[in-house]
This record gives structure tokens, C-alpha cells and sequence, in this order.
């Protein structure tokens, strides 16, 4: 996701980042602030922890001085469930998941949802660039982070838009979460404000998927995660 470089009066290319307030998204947006005339999107879709997440987005928005942001309610995912992160009568895995299979923690096909939002806002702002911290190596496996997936929303995007050149990048699909983190510490991205657990608010459980990967992560990077955790 290079530039060409530009006078310092030519107006820069404007990209929209899906920005959960994650690991991943928080390395998307220091790409996007270097490269791009950003726009942060968030979605509220009733997921545990939604307060916290936003909080996250809110403190990013805040540290690159992002004036054009917005956060947008998704009833339908809660009401819909199927998922631990948006029913809480489904427990979070605590033990690991077994290789090859989907965990429950997928939100059934959530990323169409935030990617419809995100094409809309493109249309209205004039961006050309949605970029998403999809992850499909070293993940949780989720079907919508493969890179098939988005290149099939690009053409989706193609026929479905009016006269506009709109693009979806993952910049980080095929980057194990160890290189994630070294590339974020290279643009001093602010992982201190990100959060990833995917069950607790005020410190990260240590145990769930996201937690796991994210600690292995710093881990292999050498590096201390930031962020308050109650195991490890």
C-alpha cells in the first residue's frame, strides 16, 4: 500500500478504515494516516465488548487527529446471534480451538455487514480505499478474512456502485500476528489503546482466542503488550 509522493498541495487520495479498535486495525489505520487523507468507520453490533472496543476507536480517532469518523449501530447481527461474541448464552472458548474447524466466536458473515457500511460512506466522501485488517494466516479461521472473500467483494463493488473506482486493500492478510506487531512498531502505531479480548473490559482475559493470539504475537515479536492482562 505505497504512494507515489505529490506536491504538498496536491489533495491526497482519501481511505476508509474499518477500525474495530483491535491489534489489526490499529496497525491499519498508522498505514492509513501515513499514506492517506483517512476516514475512520466503526460498528457497534452488540458483541460483548462493545463499550470497550469503542472506547479503543475513539482513543485512535483521537491520537492520529481523525475528524472524519463514524460509528454506526448494526442491530441485525445481535438479534440474529449463532455467535459467543454477540449471545451471551454461548461461552467464549477458554481452551484453545481445534485446528480446522470455525470457532463459535465467528459472527456469521459480520464483514459484509461492516463492508456495505464502508462502500456507502466511500461513495458519499469520495474514497477509494477501504482498508480492513483482515488476517487469513495465523488466525482464528474466520471465512470472511480470506483474501478470495475480498477479492470477490472488489468485483461486488465494480457492478454495484456508480460511476466510482472503490477498492478494498488488506495490508495484512497474508502477515502472520507476529510480523503485524513489528510492522506496527515500525509506524509506532498505539497498540497501548487497542483492544482485542473478546470477552472481558477492564483487563483481558489472557484465555480466549484473541487473547492467545495476540499474546503469542508480542511474544515472537519481543516485545511487552501494553495492555493490562488478568492470566498469562
Amino acid at each position: 500500500m505505497t504512494q507515489t509522493s505529490a506536491s504538498p498541495n496536491t489533495p491526497r487520495e482519501k481511505a476508509i478504515v474499518l477500525l474495530s479498535g483491535g491489534m489489526d486495525s490499529c496497525v491499519c489505520a498508522a498505514l492509513a494516516v501515513r499514506d492517506y487523507d483517512a476516514a475512520f468507520l466503526h460498528v457497534d453490533y452488540g458483541q460483548r465488548t462493545e463499550a470497550r472496543e469503542r472506547r479503543s476507536f475513539e482513543a485512535m480517532a483521537d491520537h492520529y487527529n481523525v475528524r472524519r469518523r463514524m460509528i454506526v449501530r448494526n442491530e441485525a447481527l445481535h438479534q440474529i446471534g449463532g455467535s459467543a461474541l454477540t449471545d451471551e448464552s454461548l461461552a467464549v472458548p477458554e481452551d484453545g480451538i481445534e485446528e480446522g474447524t470455525i470457532p463459535i466466536t465467528y459472527v456469521p458473515f459480520r464483514n459484509a455487514h461492516f463492508l456495505a457500511v464502508a462502500v456507502s460512506w466511500a461513495e458519499v466522501l469520495g474514497a477509494s480505499k477501504i482498508i480492513i485488517g483482515a488476517v487469513e494466516q495465523d488466525s482464528s479461521g474466520y471465512p470472511d478474512c480470506r483474501a478470495s472473500y475480498y477479492e470477490a467483494f472488489n468485483h461486488l463493488i465494480a457492478v454495484g456502485t456508480r460511476d466510482v473506482n472503490i477498492r478494498i486493500e488488506t495490508p495484512l492478510i497474508a502477515l502472520k500476528k507476529a510480523g503485524i506487531i513489528r510492522l506496527g512498531l515500525e509506524l509506532q502505531a498505539p497498540f497501548q489503546l487497542s483492544w482485542s479480548c473478546y470477552q472481558n473490559s477492564d483487563e483481558a482475559c489472557g484465555l480466549c482466542d484473541s487473547c492467545r493470539l495476540r499474546l503469542r504475537a508480542f511474544a515472537e515479536a519481543g516485545v511487552a503488550d501494553p495492555v493490562p492482562y488478568k492470566t498469562q
